[in-house]
């Protein structure tokens, strides 16, 4: 199932103009793929403190939380089509939004006060610049 959807994503980014080699795209699928890796891990580590009636602080706000933009859930917990960000909102999120939030991470989880355990950093040059994947999400 996973092998096809990146099959055709790589199919589609190795068609836009620019991209010579896959290094072309490598960081921005990485950070996708950290993104909800860390999403899952978080709301894991939530769920184990609830059961103990601890409560958790998430690493990332949850307006940027892989389950907040890019999968959403209905009340029902089935997956919500309407909410979930495509196409031109999807790149103006990530571009605009995103991308600066995580850019900024590494200084607000290194200030003194920040009980964030994960300082990461996300390079200024990081771009959803492939127009054409937003047709085939």
């Amino acid at each position: 199932m996973f092998e096809q959807t990146f099959r055709n994503i790589d199919d589609v980014l190795w068609k836009e103009a620019g991209c010579a080699t896959e290094l072309d795209y490598t960081e921005q699928t990485s950070w996708m793929l950290f993104l909800k890796y860390l999403d899952d891990l978080e709301h894991e580590h939530a769920l184990e403190a609830e059961l103990v009636g601890k409560s958790y602080d998430f690493i990332i706000d949850q307006d940027y939380r892989w389950s907040q933009w890019a999968a959403p859930k209905k009340g029902d917990g089935s997956f919500d089509h309407d909410s979930a960000l495509t196409g031109d909102d999807l790149i103006i999120f990530v571009n605009t939004k995103l991308f600066p939030y995580l850019q900024g991470f590494r200084q607000r989880a290194s200030a003194p006060d920040s009980e964030t355990p994960l300082p990461i950093t996300i390079s200024g040059e990081v771009r959803v610049k492939y127009e054409n994947m937003k047709d085939e999400l």
